[in-house]
């Protein structure tokens, strides 16, 4: 990833910290002299995959800040080789009273932590909640003598307070990257670690539709605003023997909202994306309002061309409908892409198509039909 290297006493270990659209890796030199060769590459490939598996980027709906960073740790600190993993790190069995299954992925281990945090069930994690209250750097293992390092993940601030343009560039980086690598162990008839082929496959392949969008939209959409001509001069024309023959389409014409407020995060997003271009996908034409106290952006979605978010304030479902309104001869229906997070807008005469992110609340107060992704 060609990551800029530097000796920095801030961080207790090691750290990953932005520059510019990349990372950058710091390291505490005095930890660092303490590690044999073989610590140094599962330091290294610690911290490495973080950058790997978008642990700065994503994960915006885990609330709890220190127990992701926990999470996270546990995740990927099972695929380093135990015999070249620095000594302390968490792993399943550091939490023994959780009952943590192996490789299941940080939402898992977020959760199970959670519940493990507010019964009090597990004294190691005790501990190590106490420890991080503290800013202490490791934290009592029970049964033993030994001690567990705290993860420190300080240096992730400046991602986590980046605008939504600047994590995506971030992102696209390293998506980049880990696809450039891939091709390059393949040609060379090398393997792809397991735990990288579900992502590379994630980043590779666009996600399938939360729904069934041709046939939902014919049910609700039903007849079309547009029709458009094309001449065929392949195609004999029956009726006038010299004039070239026409094909008749029809084409729907919708207008989508995506809820661009603060309470939406990247990975819903993502998901708003993925759907618009399975809608467009379908012959539809789409036109994309973004919007969160007022409208910030009316385009024509084009699957081709790179998409900019703009917004992230509050939320208000009111400039869309009146638009909606005002409008209401040029589409034929509107889709609204949202959380679900905001107050019912007072009107809306046309057809309303509420569509819920995964990590969304379904609003009973909204007029429409809502659907849920999954």
């Amino acid at each position: 990833m060609s990551l800029n290297k530097q000796w920095n006493d801030i961080v207790p270990t090691a750290g990953v910290a932005m520059n510019g659209i990349n990372y950058q890796l710091l390291l505490n030199e005095d930890f660092w002299q303490f590690l044999t060769a073989e610590q140094h590459k599962g330091l290294l490939q610690h911290e490495l995959m973080h950058i790997a598996f978008f642990h700065l980027t994503d994960f915006e709906q885990l609330k709890d800040r220190d127990l992701s960073n926990i999470a996270k740790d546990i995740e990927i600190n099972q695929y380093i080789d135990k015999s070249i993993i620095p000594p302390g790190a968490c792993l399943p069995e550091t939490f023994p009273e959780l009952n943590l299954e192996a490789k299941q992925g940080t939402t898992y281990y977020y959760q199970k932590l959670v519940q493990g945090a507010r019964d009090k069930s597990c004294p190691n994690l005790n501990n190590l909640l106490e420890a991080m209250k503290n800013s202490e750097k490791t934290f009592k293992i029970m049964g033993g003598d030994r001690e567990g390092n705290v993860p420190d993940h300080s240096t992730w601030k400046e991602v986590e307070g980046a605008d939504s343009v600047t994590k995506k560039l971030l992102k696209s980086q390293t998506e980049h990257v880990l696809k450039e690598v891939a091709e390059q162990v393949i040609k060379s008839r090398g393997t792809i670690p397991g735990e990288m082929s579900e992502i590379l496959k994630k980043i590779t392949e666009l996600d399938k539709p939360a729904f069934d969008w041709r046939g939902y939209l014919r049910r609700f959409v039903g007849g079309s605003a547009k029709v458009e001509v094309k001449v065929r001069r392949s195609k004999p024309n029956f009726r006038f023997e010299d004039n070239p023959g026409i094909k008749i389409k029809q084409k729907r014409k919708i207008l989508v909202a995506i809820d661009t407020s603060g309470s939406v995060s990247t990975t819903e997003l993502n998901e708003f994306l993925h759907q618009i271009h399975h809608i467009s996908k379908t012959g539809t034409e789409v036109t994309i309002i973004q919007c969160d106290t007022a409208i910030t952006s009316i385009s024509t979605f084009d699957p081709k061309s790179e998409f900019k978010i703009h917004g992230r304030g509050g939320t208000d479902f009111s400039p869309v409908t009146d638009y909606y309104d005002e409008h209401r001869s040029k589409f034929n229906c509107l889709i609204y892409l949202t959380d679900g997070e905001a107050p019912a807008p007072q009107k809306c005469r046309g057809p309303v198509l509420w569509v819920i992110s995964s990590h969304g609340t379904i609003n009973e107060h909204l007029k429409g039909t809502q659907i849920k992704m999954n």
